[in-house]
């Protein structure tokens, strides 16, 4: 591999991170909205940021198949992350950033693994089918 591939492959991943971090807290939304989890999201919330990874990150294969499946894990996680942190501020009487601030990455992350269940873990997987599927095709 030469340094250029490097580069770019480096720079596909983090894009796929960014994107799932970002379709995460875009789930957080409608979460928020209706107060209750919605862990079947993770379905189209895949096929989206596989969309995203053939068009815009990288064309197609078994490459923008992984990064999508990537992006949608980073994404199921972080939304549970986000959740934690909302009943937090609303336990607590906090500001989301505040909340978040006090406490602290660690608790966030115990929180989002203690709230995870197997219908969660199964919408997820199911998601990161979708994601994969959807990034294995080649783009339009």
């Amino acid at each position: 591999m030469t340094a250029r591939q490097i580069v770019g492959a480096c720079f596909a991943l983090l894009c796929a991170v960014m994107l799932g971090l970002a379709a995460g807290a875009i789930w957080l939304l409608p979460t928020v909205f209706l107060q209750r989890p919605l862990p079947w999201l993770a379905i189209p919330a895949g096929w989206v940021l596989a969309a995203a990874m053939r068009q815009w990150v990288h064309g197609r294969g078994w490459r923008a198949a992984w990064l999508a499946g990537l992006a949608t894990a980073v994404a199921s996680f972080y939304v549970h992350v986000l959740i934690s942190a909302v009943n937090i501020s609303a336990m607590m009487g906090y500001g989301l950033i505040d909340a978040m601030r006090t406490a602290g990455p660690s608790m966030l992350l115990d929180f989002a693994r203690i709230s995870i269940n197997a219908p969660d873990i199964g919408w997820s997987v199911a998601g990161i089918i979708v994601a994969i599927i959807g990034g294995w095709r080649a783009p339009r």
